[in-house]
Parts: structure tokens; C-alpha cells; sequence
């Protein structure tokens, strides 16, 4: 293979556009700009930019080389986001990582990825101890305020000389370079780890902020945790990149987003469906006095119609967008905009820019018709190049040269796109299939209901039987009998809840995404005759 010549070298430096590039362009535009904030602590561009040199060059300075991957184990803060470009700039490989797992999960993506270093918060440095092998460790520091050799913010604030260098590190970057792993959930296996290059980051970056309106002017709430790619890709990064202030939050409680949205003008913000029912069902949302927030973001799991609508009468002036994807596509593949959202509440709207999709029959791959029900399948530049070290999954997930999602749905005369539900999740109940949120939908009209699961359940004469695993709203009775009445009167028989159970909260991970597989192995037995 021949070497680049000098000139080809320079015009490949003059056009990179790496994730570090992008955000050197706009602290040239707005230096003096606020940028983030996290607690008592703010950062305007020029000031973060000069945080994130100086710990890239302490991480290389401290025996990582380009391709090393660093684990980011931690809340929300503002070292945290400062990690992460940091290892942009570096050319380290950033895998961010649930604080919420077990010791088990937590040992499995520190070995699976190969970290070889680790950055942690304080309070999580014994889970840490008890899962990771210290000795395959080249690098084990604290992202702010511990008492780590290497803690991230101590090496943001480092003054100019040999222990804070300002300037970017002179590292040989490309595109195409891999920048972070983003480890799935995990369904029935082990996660496994996304490779998400600058190029397909940057790509999602502008569908991003094409299609959500992000501006400079936007004061947005960063709540959500930052590991999760919704958060960090879809609203934390685009709007760093385009000039906007965040306000960074480790504990998102109901009281705590409320106070924040009011005393901060703030004008953005995103959370899953569960978190906006909290918010809806509070006794402070009325007193919040929200009429300020212009754009109410939503996604991560498919919202009930009832909130959608609910959220638009109470919020009138507001505009909502539904954001679906996952992170495999970094994660945004469709948006439902504003002004769609009045006939289509419960579409998922259209694809991004830069995302081709397709429907397709999972058993033929052929093209499904208007309102035929199949995979969604993706094309697009915002793909992760691979599963990290699993290539059959990774050829099992690009099959036909198209990337499937494992979502099932179906498209419109209009071309607006429909989540039926995870494939994984539809009930095979005396041989017919049901989706979930179909039941969900209607038990979510009942007046007692504040949040409802349905999952199926192994059943010796139904295959499954569909149960509602249901959390009333606080200071009512309702029996299961009601329940299934009211199902009942809106379902075809073959919908209508076999059971019903009532617990106190439904099980949630740390991003608000309902853990229906936890529901299905509590409740695997419980099925009554």
C-alpha cells in the first residue's frame, strides 16, 4: 500500500472532521459562550475547550496510545463530558458504562472491551474493586473531586505548564477512527459493544440538528444519563456543537427537573416516557409554571398515546418530538415533529437525513406494503462499523447489506413510520400475535391507571397468556376485575389481559427504559387458571 505523499497528508488534515475538529469550529465562533454547567461549576466554550487539551495530553502523558479504550464509569457531570472529548482528541476509544450493573455485567464490559484504564465517581469505588482485575489496568483514575493520582478535573483545571498543556495533542486522527463502544442492554445474552466511528457520530449530529430544532440560543436540561446515546448523541453533543448551554444533572428526581426547568428559564429537554408520567403526575408540575419549555423531547421507548396527548393539552404551547432509533444508529433513525404530531401522536414520524429505512417481512426480506407489518431495516452513514470483537453478530446484524433494528412496524401511505413493538416483545397468545402496546394503549385510558407493562407469560393452553403488570395512581382502588372489564370493552377477546397484578413501581434501568424482562422472569410462573 503506498504511503500518503506530503501534500495529500496536508489536504487530509485540512479536511478531517473529526468530533474534536467540530468542536474547535465553534469555540472559534462563540469562545466566551456559556457551555455547560454542572452544580456550582460552568464552563463557557473556550474554557471547556482548554480543559479537554489538557486532560487529553495528560491521558497520553500517563502511557495510553491511540485505539486504548477507556471506561467511563460514573454520573452525570461535567468531568464526565470533559472524559469524553478528551479520548476524541486523544484517539482513545471511550466506553461508557451503566453505574447501575451488577458485578457480574460490570466485570464482563470492562473485560470484553479490553479498558485499559478506568475513570470512576467516588461513590462507585467498591463496586469497582470487587469487579475489575487491577493488574490489566494501565490507568485507574477518578472523574472529579477524588482522591485518585489521575482525577479528570483536577487535569481540566491544571494551569499552562508541563502538567496542563492547552494545546490539542499531536495525534495521527481519521473519521473513520473508532471512538466509542456503546454497549446494548442486553436481552438474552450478553451486551454487546457498538463501534461508533467520529463518522457516524457526525453524521447523526447534523440529522440531529436538523430535525429537533436545536439552536444556539436553547438552554436544555442534560438529565438523562450521559453513558446512555440518546442523551449524550442526541441532545448533549449537537447542542455543544452548535453553541447551546447545558445544565448537567446527576439525580433527575421529579422535584429536582421541576425546580431546575423553572429557576433556569430552561427551554429543552428530553426524558423517556416514564420519566414524563412522573413529571405529569407530581404535585409541583402545575406550580413549575412550565410554559417556557419550547421543546419537549421524548423516545428511548415507545410513549403511550395517552401522555402524548395529555402533554400536549397541558403544555399547549410547547412542541413535541418524538425521537426513535437505538444506539447502533447512534441513535437517531426517525423523528415525529411538531407539526405532525396533532394527526400522528403515535407515529414515530419519518427517517432522518441521513437514514435510508425500509419494512420488510423477517422471514422473506421482501418489502412490505402500506400498513403491512415488518422489521425496520437501516442504510445509513450514522451505522456503527461492527459489534466490538463479535463478528457473527455482527454479520447476523447487517444481513443483506442492510442493518436490522429487531423493531417491528409499518409505514403509511404518507411515509410516516409506526412501532408496532420489539419483535422481542410481542405475545404469541393461542397462536395469534399481539402486540403489547396495543393493550397498554387502552389499559392507559382507565382514570386509576398511572403506568402498566404487558408482557406474556408461559401458559400451558395459550402459548402465552397476556398479562398487565399495572401501578395505579395514588389514592385510588381498582380490582383486576375492572381492569380486564375496561380492556374488555375496547379489545378483540384474544387481547384482553388473562391477568392482572398491581405492584408499587414497574422496574426501570437508570435512563427510565422499562425492564420488561425483569417482568417476565418475576412473573413466569404466575399465571392463574
Amino acid at each position: 500500500m503506498n504511503q500518503p505523499t506530503s501534500t495529500e497528508a496536508l489536504i487530509q488534515g485540512a479536511t478531517r472532521n473529526t468530533i474534536g475538529d467540530a468542536l474547535e469550529r465553534i469555540v472559534q465562533t462563540c469562545p466566551d459562550r456559556p457551555a455547560l454547567a454542572f452544580q456550582s461549576r460552568s464552563w463557557s466554550y473556550l474554557a471547556l475547550n482548554r480543559a479537554v487539551n489538557r486532560v487529553a495530553n495528560r491521558l497520553l502523558a500517563a502511557g495510553l496510545v491511540k485505539g486504548d479504550r477507556v471506561a467511563a464509569y460514573g454520573k452525570n457531570s461535567d468531568a464526565y463530558l470533559i472524559l469524553w472529548l478528551a479520548c476524541t482528541r486523544a484517539g482513545l476509544i471511550h466506553v461508557p458504562v451503566n453505574f447501575s450493573l451488577t458485578r457480574r455485567e460490570l466485570t464482563y464490559v470492562l473485560q470484553q472491551s479490553g479498558a485499559a484504564a478506568v475513570f470512576f465517581d467516588g461513590v462507585l469505588e467498591a463496586q469497582l474493586e470487587a469487579a475489575c482485575d487491577r493488574q490489566s489496568l494501565r490507568v485507574l483514575g477518578s472523574l472529579h473531586g477524588d482522591a485518585a493520582d489521575l482525577d479528570v478535573l483536577a487535569m481540566a483545571g491544571a494551569g499552562v505548564d508541563d502538567e496542563g498543556n492547552d494545546e490539542a495533542p499531536a495525534v495521527d486522527l481519521s473519521d473513520t477512527d473508532v471512538v466509542q463502544i456503546l454497549y446494548t442492554s442486553g436481552t438474552t445474552s450478553d451486551p454487546k459493544g457498538a463501534m461508533h466511528t467520529h463518522r457516524s457520530l457526525m453524521a447523526e449530529y447534523t440529522s440531529c440538528l436538523h430535525h429537533l430544532d436545536i439552536e444556539a440560543g436553547d438552554r436544555s436540561l442534560a438529565a438523562l444519563p450521559l453513558y446512555h446515546s440518546a442523551q449524550m448523541h442526541v441532545f448533549a453533543m449537537p447542542s455543544l456543537l452548535v453553541g447551546a448551554f447545558s445544565r448537567v444533572l446527576d439525580t433527575p428526581t421529579p422535584e429536582v427537573i421541576l425546580r431546575l426547568l423553572k429557576e433556569e428559564r430552561l427551554n429543552s429537554f428530553f426524558a423517556p416516557p416514564t420519566v414524563w408520567i412522573s413529571l405529569l403526575r407530581h404535585e409541583q408540575f402545575v406550580a413549575a409554571e412550565l410554559q417556557h419549555l419550547q421543546k419537549l423531547y421524548y423516545g428511548a421507548s415507545i410513549m403511550p398515546e395517552p401522555i402524548v396527548r395529555e402533554l400536549a393539552e397541558r403544555l399547549p404551547a410547547s412542541g413535541l418530538y418524538n425521537c426513535y432509533g437505538q444506539s447502533e444508529i447512534a441513535p437517531l433513525a426517525t423523528v415525529l415533529r411538531p407539526e405532525d404530531h396533532r394527526e400522528r401522536p403515535a407515529s414515530c414520524g419519518r427517517p432522518v437525513i441521513h437514514v435510508m429505512t425500509r419494512i420488510v417481512n423477517p422471514a422473506t426480506g421482501e418489502d412490505c406494503g402500506p400498513g403491512e407489518q415488518g422489521e425496520l431495516v437501516h442504510r445509513s452513514p450514522q451505522l456503527m462499523v461492527g459489534y466490538w470483537d463479535k463478528p457473527e453478530e455482527t454479520a447476523e446484524a447487517f444481513a443483506g447489506g442492510w442493518f436490522h433494528s429487531g423493531d417491528l412496524g409499518y409505514r403509511d401511505e404518507q411515509g410516516f413510520i409506526w412501532i408496532v413493538d420489539r419483535i422481542k416483545d410481542i405475545v404469541n397468545t393461542g397462536g395469534v400475535l399481539v402486540a403489547s402496546r396495543d393493550v397498554e394503549e387502552v389499559l392507559y385510558t382507565h382514570p386509576d391507571v398511572d403506568e402498566v407493562a404487558v408482557i406474556g407469560v408461559p401458559d400451558a393452553k395459550w402459548i402465552e397468556a397476556i398479562a398487565a403488570i399495572v401501578v395505579l395512581r395514588s389514592g385510588v382502588e381498582t380490582d383486576a376485575d375492572a381492569l380486564i372489564e375496561h380492556a374488555r370493552g375496547q379489545l378483540a377477546p384474544f387481547k384482553v389481559p388473562k391477568s392482572v397484578h398491581f405492584v408499587a413501581e414497574l422496574p426501570k434501568n437508570t435512563s427510565g427504559k422499562l425492564l420488561k424482562r425483569a417482568l417476565r422472569d418475576q412473573y413466569a410462573g404466575s399465571q392463574q387458571p
